[in-house]
């Protein structure tokens, strides 16, 4: 058994695993923020997002072509990139989650009683909506427990082979 690789795949789910926890906080932000009209910035509240993209030194299909893990394809065309050039599976290394914040325009919302209204009495709102919050939340939570599934597996497949 190679360590290396075993290891390789538990730092790729403990990678991703961070990047749902700073989704799920950047969520959680949100919807406790979702009615706040006065932030220290001035202005109100502006919706957090994580955006991920894949933390590597090489690309996906370098890593699939590579010695160790070749795919079969059925035509030559579906993996786009040189052929045969061998890769290293430990290109990859997971996900990189940074927090954005959301530039959609804010709600105006009618209230001339709010101390934050403007002459007309309209007062800007965050842009959240507490419903797309909770689907991404759902969807957040989801990622992680897949995520602590593959590092269960890992460890079981680790375990077995040792009692081979």
């Amino acid at each position: 058994m190679n360590i290396e690789k075993f290891f390789s795949a538990l730092n790729v789910s403990a990678n991703g695993m961070s990047a749902q926890r700073k989704r799920m906080n950047a969520i959680a932000s949100n919807i406790a923020n979702a009615e706040t009209t006065r932030t220290e910035d001035g202005g109100p509240y502006k919706r957090k997002m994580v955006l991920m993209h894949e933390q590597a030194n090489g690309t996906f299909s370098q890593m699939l072509n590579g010695d160790d893990f070749s795919l079969g394809v059925t035509n030559k065309f579906h993996l786009s990139g040189p052929q045969g050039e061998g890769g290293d599976r430990s290109l990859v290394n997971g996900v990189n989650a940074e927090e954005t914040e959301d530039k959609s325009p804010f709600k105006m919302i009618y209230d001339p009683s709010h101390p934050d209204a403007d002459d007309s009495g309209y007062v800007e709102m965050p842009n959240v909506n507490v419903v797309n919050e909770m689907v991404d939340m759902i969807s957040a939570t989801r990622s992680y427990e897949a995520n602590v599934t593959a590092i269960n597996a890992a460890k079981t497949m680790a375990k077995d082979s040792l009692e081979i």
